[in-house]
């Protein structure tokens, strides 16, 4: 069976009934006390984390809060790890954190494979997405990547201040990511919609957060019943016709992963180009270096990803236990900050520094255990060919404001709005 032989009919989204899984009222305001009332939807999260990490490593380097109905935040490299690669204690059948949680019966699939399965069957549904992500097939996509790039800056003709996030790039996983599945290039505006939608409204009443969600896959089905009507050479084309266990993924299998791609392949790569330019712009000795030694940017793309790793992902305890300490107990989230790990003294020397030529760097910016980023190789790109083209254009650029430059809040972190100074 080909991917002419899908039903349409099967393509249509399901609503999901909000009174499944488990609901808690939402706590928004002000941290009262990091050790016991974390939350990272919090401005002071968003702008100072870094500064917040630090001090939970040296306090409390597993933080407790009981909003989102009681969760934990460790900071320590060590403990990161270890609760990644422990996937008989924790559950990936829900990666963010909010105040709802999806029924238990959803693993070992989740809603959004493989990010959010469980093993064994994680195991076989991330393999099918492999092909598509080497490094050979990557780098087809750098010259159309790199050409991008180039027509962003030529927009940037004759003025002297840009927004090096919201308009540049913000811009480039979008139409990377759409290119791949063979979406609409013009659909960038809702795209970027759906990212805060997911990512940013966790705190929103679940109907709110389905109805939204609704949105999204409502788009993605449209979509893929293209797809069925006009087979072409894509990504999305690819997981109509791809088999699993003698059989085509179920509609929701293909949507879910599409939904990861589309969300998890835009937000994590703009953050991190962003964070970037942030620091470059930020600190002229870097810039300089990097422009006058262009062999540092292999080290130096790696120790920007160390330093401002944008990803944290959350896990679901399964069951009530003592862990390092700590009384968890079932159904707890668990944050894991990746970037808090990458910035542990114990880890890496001169952590909180960025190091342009460290030839050491295991960081954990693409996630660590058997979730590690599927896309690592693409994201390098498209970092590696947005600072290279900014960098051949504007050698010397400034923030504009340092303190008009906006971070997200979220599991994502990333520069919003980027001020900078051309020239």
């Amino acid at each position: 069976m080909t991917v002419e032989d899908r039903s349409v009919d099967d393509f249509h989204p399901v609503p999901q009934d909000p009174s499944l899984g488990t609901r808690v009222d939402p706590v928004i305001g002000p941290v009262s006390d990091w050790t016991t009332d974390f939350s990272h939807l919090e401005p002071e999260y968003a702008q100072h984390a870094p500064e917040v990490w630090d001090d939970l490593r040296s306090r409390c380097p597993i933080a407790h809060t009981d909003r989102f109905g009681g969760g934990w935040l460790p900071t320590r490299y060590e403990d990161v790890a270890a609760i990644a690669y422990d996937t008989d204690a924790f559950s990936s059948r829900a990666i963010i954190m909010s105040n709802f949680r999806p029924p238990v019966d959803i693993a070992p699939i989740g809603g959004a494979p493989p990010i959010s399965s469980d093993p064994p069957f994680h195991h076989d549904a991330r393999k099918l997405l492999l092909p598509a992500f080497t490094k050979t097939a990557v780098s087809k996509l750098e010259p159309a990547t790199r050409e991008f790039c180039e027509s962003l800056l030529d927009g940037f003709a004759g003025r002297d201040v840009v927004d090096a996030a919201a308009e540049y790039s913000q811009h480039i996983p979008m139409r990377v990511i759409a290119h791949m599945l063979g979406f609409p290039q013009e659909d960038g505006e809702q795209f970027a919609r759906f990212v805060e939608n997911t990512l940013e409204g966790v705190n929103l009443p679940p109907e709110e957060r389905i109805e939204r969600m609704g949105e999204l896959f409502e788009y993605i089905f449209a979509r893929i019943r293209e797809h069925i009507a006009e087979p072409r050479d894509d990504l999305t084309s690819y997981l109509l016709d791809v088999e699993l266990y003698g059989s085509k993924l179920d509609p929701s299998h293909v949507a879910g992963t599409i939904v990861l791609l589309l969300i998890a392949g835009i937000d994590t790569t703009w953050s991190a180009i962003g964070a970037s330019l942030w620091h470059l712009a930020g600190h002229p000795e870097d810039r300089r270096r990097l422009v006058a030694e262009p062999e540092l940017m292999p080290f130096a793309l790696e120790e920007f990803l160390r330093a401002y790793a944008p990803v944290t992902m959350a896990r679901l305890v399964k069951q009530d236990m003592s862990w390092h300490g700590v009384d968890m107990k079932a159904e707890d989230w668990v944050l894991l900050p990746f970037p808090a790990a990458n910035r542990d003294p114990e880890q890496f020397e001169r952590a909180d520094e960025v190091v342009l030529d460290r030839k050491v760097n295991r960081h954990a910016a693409f996630g660590l255990g058997i979730h590690r980023c599927v896309g690592s190789h693409l994201a390098r790109m498209e970092l590696r060919v947005a600072l290279e083209v900014w960098l051949s254009r504007f050698p010397e650029f400034s923030l504009a404001d340092p303190d008009a430059v906006k971070w997200s809040s979220g599991q994502i972190r990333g520069p919003r709005t980027l001020p900078v100074r051309l020239g």
